[in-house]
């Protein structure tokens, strides 16, 4: 008869040899030293019945017999975990007999109108089931289908000549249910390709052989190098055909089935999913009692601390509630900011129910937890929108402590930003929390309160905010119009409208009122870097020679900064200088000691990044502000890795200076204001006023303040993979960072001098793990990546002589990198196979060059004293 699918003769079986391999190995791999397994064993089909009215529905059995369970690559003896155990020992005897329970399918042209097997059947072997029987769903002619298989409801094509088929299967377009996260940030992050296809050979209208094989490889898009792949493939040949039973005579499918055996059901094609129990995993607080001792505040800038963070994350989400209670309230005091860093970094609803019933934000007492938390989740790799929710009820109620608060709102805004980028910003919690922001700054009186929606906004980034930032940029006190100023900064320039550039040229050239250095610098920087026109770049080299030495100083630096750096302006730079009258060599000509300049850290074939450094001075040589930048970028994204700004105004008095021209009337202020990974944090008062500047200088020891110190989680991928074979298969990437950032400034009226240090204490670890989880075994690969690394960052002035000299020094140290890859296979009973390799190396300390000039005078500043730095006060 007519047939648009297979067609199986009547009285026959079918023998065929069937195998299931998987691989897990690095992407570049041979398969040859891969980790895996492979499952063989017979497949018996033949034809129960066919519809009398269309010959073309089938009802087919599938038997599988002859289980065998073997290495995919030749092990020695020592080395096999399935040595001296057979198949029944390897799967245990009721899984075993499940296997080998037949299963019918009804073909309805080649595909898949029911697969009845039974009920209670493990999801373990009913998967197996389920891969072995989605390789006899195919058409006879080329074209694109919708097709429902293990691997959900995909999108398929066949490539049909003569008796060879092609099957692709489109593995992204798979609807089946998800599990899984991904970063934040795409350079932090993982990138996954799938590939599967199948090829069918035909001979007499049913299969002779079938070849499938899939591909799933991951990669951190920071290392490309660093990755992994599994590949599972499976292959059914027809060994003889044989004489079998008849068919059954029947009008209608399901009496057919009742006949046969009354417990079969029709179950779904698509996978189930399955988790095989861990009978020897140890329990939270087993977990955290082994790895404890590398959590105290002084080894956080150790590779183990972050390598043990992850760890502990990794279990803390499998973890209750109550489980995590009972280590928060029973640690103390130095090991809790860390617990409180991985309990919220877990991003569960368990932990974060946990951890807001511990913490009492009516008492001050705890701040120091309270800020660890609300950090923590200002980075959280993908909060969700409850996190939000969460943190607004909070900042409604009562709060002890007013940094506490500061600290809420401006992780607030960092909270909107991501969720607003996952596409998140019409979410009812999103809504609200930026009503609350919005609402409250147009409200606000005291400047303290707009300081901070302000640096919610400036996390927040939100469009609709752009047109209250210009006002307070423009007709804000210092602090605030600068705080403005700088959030509008971090904008992309898409969103900076020309409404935006007239501001920012009204700022710049003073055209309303007098503004600070500060916030001329920032907006003339704003207008150079958003893609500004002919006469904005003309009128802003005009104005250098009419500004004060420093500010004159500081915008040449600039420019000549775009210059060499080939920023996106540099062209139109280029094009207003050669216009001979704004190329005056007079106005090239200044003195002064402040300086921009932009230098790359690393140069990378996946990832690069880039340092700027720029340092303003008041004309009596007392530091303005000093702002180091690390970028990190790829092709197609960036992130700020890390600003620290020191700003500093009103300190002429100490050294009997003059203030400059508009800057008379300024309080004495310093403090620092740090960005981390994208988030801006709350800043830090060193003084405020000149009685507390006073009581400091005579009391400082020029002990650095503690900016930043804890544990960060960046790379947080987890992906849940149904191999079409049946196995489970997930891939885990985590990247953790253990942190530790401090400045100070210190002061020498002795020896005219002062000094700005800031210190960066790093220490990352990678961990990857990508695993086949099948009921009977567990194989995988871990690859694992750590450095520890220092970057110190000193500017050296001293003032004793116009103009004063300035040294800037920015010095890596030798780091350790270390990179281990170890392959797995084990047992249940703990019988395991491994196979570990790695490589230490060190990579060279690096003092960067910085500019010319620079180099030029820290030969004078070291040369021309003699060590003065014992005699601080």
């Amino acid at each position: 008869g007519h047939t648009t699918g297979p067609s199986l003769n009547n009285d026959k079986i079918y023998k065929f040899a069937y195998s299931a391999e998987v691989y897990v190995d690095q992407v570049k791999a041979s398969l040859q030293k891969s980790a895996g397994y492979r499952i063989s064993s017979g497949v018996d089909v033949n034809l129960l019945w066919r519809n009398p009215d269309n010959d073309d529905d089938q009802l087919i059995k599938i038997t599988i017999r002859d289980v065998q369970i073997e290495n995919v690559n030749e092990r020695p003896a020592a080395k096999n975990i399935f040595k001296g155990k057979s198949t029944e020992k390897i799967i245990r005897k009721e899984y075993l007999e499940a296997l080998q329970r037949p299963i019918i399918l009804e073909l309805v042209r080649g595909k898949v109108k029911n697969f009845y097997s039974y009920q209670n059947e493990p999801g373990f072997t009913q998967n197996i089931k389920r891969g072995l029987a989605s390789l006899f769903q195919l058409q006879l002619h080329s074209g694109a289908a919708r097709e429902v298989d293990i691997s959900g409801n995909c999108n398929t094509t066949y490539h049909v000549r003569q008796d060879q088929v092609t099957k692709i299967k489109d593995l992204e377009s798979c609807e089946i249910e998800k599990q899984g996260f991904t970063s934040h940030n795409k350079i932090l992050d993982v990138t996954t390709k799938a590939t599967s296809a199948t090829i069918y050979v035909l001979e007499d209208s049913f299969i002779k052989s079938i070849k499938a094989e899939e591909n799933y490889v991951s990669l951190l898009n920071s290392r490309r190098k660093t990755g992994s792949k599994i590949v599972s493939k499976q292959k059914l040949e027809l060994k003889s055909v044989e004489a079998g039973a008849g068919l059954i005579a029947a009008k209608q499918v399901a009496s057919v089935i009742k006949t046969l055996d009354s417990s079969y059901v029709a179950v779904t094609l698509v996978a189930e999913p399955v988790k095989s129990e861990c009978k020897k995993c140890p329990s939270l607080s087993e977990h955290w009692k082994s790895i404890r001792e590398y959590m105290y505040p002084e080894k956080l800038s150790k590779a183990e601390a972050a390598r043990s963070f992850l760890s502990f994350i990794q279990n803390i989400r499998k973890a209750t509630k109550e489980e995590i209670l009972q280590i928060i309230r029973s640690e103390n005091k130095e090991l809790l900011p860390q617990v409180v860093d991985a309990v919220t970094s877990a991003q569960t609803p368990e932990s974060l129910e946990a951890i807001l019933e511990f913490l009492d934000f009516k008492d001050a007492s705890t701040s120091i937890l309270q800020e660890r938390f609300l950090y923590a989740c200002g980075f959280a790799s993908h909060p969700s929108e409850n996190l939000l929710k969460s943190l607004t009820a909070i900042f409604k109620g009562d709060i002890a402590n007013e940094e506490m608060r500061e600290t809420l709102v401006t992780v607030m805004g960092a909270l909107i930003r991501k969720l607003c980028e996952k596409e998140g910003c019409k979410l009812p919690a999103v809504v609200e929390a930026k009503r609350v922001i919005l609402s409250r700054l147009e409200k606000a009186k005291k400047d303290d309160n707009v300081r901070m929606y302000l640096l919610a906004l400036k996390n927040a980034l939100l469009p609709e905010a752009i047109p209250l930032l210009l006002k307070y940029a423009e007709s804000g006190e210092g602090p605030i119009s600068n705080l403005a100023a700088t959030a509008l900064q971090r904008y992309d320039p898409s969103f900076l409208t020309k409404e935006v550039k007239k501001t920012m040229n009204r700022i710049y050239h003073q055209n309303r009122q007098v503004h600070e250095k500060t916030v001329r610098t920032t907006a003339a920087a704003i207008i150079l870097n958003s893609n500004p026109s002919y006469m904005e770049v003309k009128n802003i080299l005009l104005s250098i020679g009419e500004l004060s030495l420093e500010m004159n100083k500081y915008m040449l630096s600039m420019i000549q900064d775009i210059l060499q750096f080939e920023m996106p302006s540099s062209k139109r730079v280029r094009q207003v200088l050669k216009d001979m009258r704004v190329h005056n060599y007079d106005r090239f000509a200044k003195m002064g000691s402040s300086s921009a300049y932009s230098g790359y850290v690393t140069r990378g074939p996946d990832v690069s990044s880039t340092y700027s450094l720029d340092i303003l001075y008041s004309g009596s040589g007392i530091l303005r502000r000093s702002n180091v930048n690390i970028h990190v970028f790829d092709r197609n994204a960036e992130l700020h890795a890390s600003q620290v700004v020191i700003e500093a105004q009103g300190l002429e008095s100490i050294i009997a200076a003059t203030p400059d021209e508009g800057e008379e009337n300024l309080d004495s202020f310093a403090g620092m204001s740090a960005i981390l990974f994208d988030v801006q944090l709350r800043p830090v008062t060193f003084f405020q006023g000149y009685g507390d500047l006073m009581s400091k200088m005579f009391s400082a020891t020029g002990d650095p303040i503690n900016v930043v110190k804890g544990l960060i989680l960046l790379t947080d991928h987890s992906q849940e993979i149904q191999l079409q074979s049946g196995p489970r298969a997930s891939t885990e990437f985590l990247g953790g960072l253990a942190i530790d950032i401090s400045g100070g400034m210190e002061f020498s009226l002795w020896y005219r001098e002062s000094k700005t240090n800031v210190k960066n204490r790093i220490a990352m670890f990678t961990a990857g793990n990508t695993e086949v989880d099948s009921f009977f075994m567990k194989t995988g690969m871990e690859t694992s990546l750590e450095i520890e690394t220092a970057l110190d960052f000193i500017s050296t002035v001293q003032f004793s002589q116009y103009p004063f000299l300035v040294c800037m020094q920015m010095d890596r140290v030798e780091s350790p990198f270390r990179r281990y890859v170890t392959k797995y296979e084990s047992l249940p009973s703990g019988r395991r196979y491994t196979a570990k390799r790695g490589k230490a190396e060190l990579l060279a300390g690096n003092e960067f060059p910085l500019h010319q000039e620079n180099s030029n005078m820290c030969r004078k500043v070291f040369g021309a004293k003699s060590d003065s730095s014992s005699n601080w006060f």
